[in-house]
């Protein structure tokens, strides 16, 4: 397969994918450019073209966190749709995850969010922060650890047998954290 006949087939899903991780249309562009570069300069080395497609999106998001690392543009955790939804006339669990996110300390909030909620991947988060595997792993951990106490502390949720959470939201004004 040729790098044009890629092209034809995934450019405007990875631009699609690009986008949606950089928000910015012109950055976007130029990432794609780069990430085609790269597929350009490296397709003779897939030897299963089969596995084409998750590696042609390994390769883009590699460029973008690339991207990240070189324009010193760091993602922040306030920068997220989190805050961007409009607030809803219903209290539900989003309104109390938002809250109980925003309240971890940025040490557990900023892996977890690459992790959790960006998808990346834990060596990923863990290159992306500067910090080693096993750092991020454990911060992870004690993040989603805090995450569902704050469910317990705030709504009153209870951890069952089988170590799920269960509950009922709690009306706005009862709730401790996202009131």
């Amino acid at each position: 397969m040729t790098t044009k006949e890629v092209w034809g087939i995934y450019a405007e899903d990875v631009k699609r994918f690009i986008l949606s991780k950089v928000k910015n249309a012109s950055i976007t562009e130029d990432i794609l450019q780069e990430t085609f570069i790269k597929v350009h300069t490296k397709l003779h080395t897939l030897k299963d073209e089969t596995k084409l497609k998750p590696w042609l999106f390994s390769i883009a998001r590699y460029t973008i966190l690339d991207y990240f690392r070189t324009s010193k543009h760091v993602l922040q955790v306030e920068d997220l749709e989190l805050e961007a939804d409009p607030e809803p006339k219903e209290h539900s669990e989003q309104d109390c995850l938002r809250g109980i996110i925003k309240s971890l300390p940025k040490k557990y909030r900023d892996p977890l969010f690459l992790s959790d909620i960006k998808g990346l991947k834990q060596q990923e988060v863990a290159n992306q922060l500067k910090l080693s595997l096993p750092t991020v792993k454990s911060q992870i951990q004690r993040a989603r650890k805090q995450i569902a106490q704050g469910f317990m502390d705030c709504c009153g949720f209870v951890m069952n047998d089988q170590g799920h959470l269960v509950g009922e939201i709690q009306d706005k004004a009862d709730c401790k954290v996202c009131h």
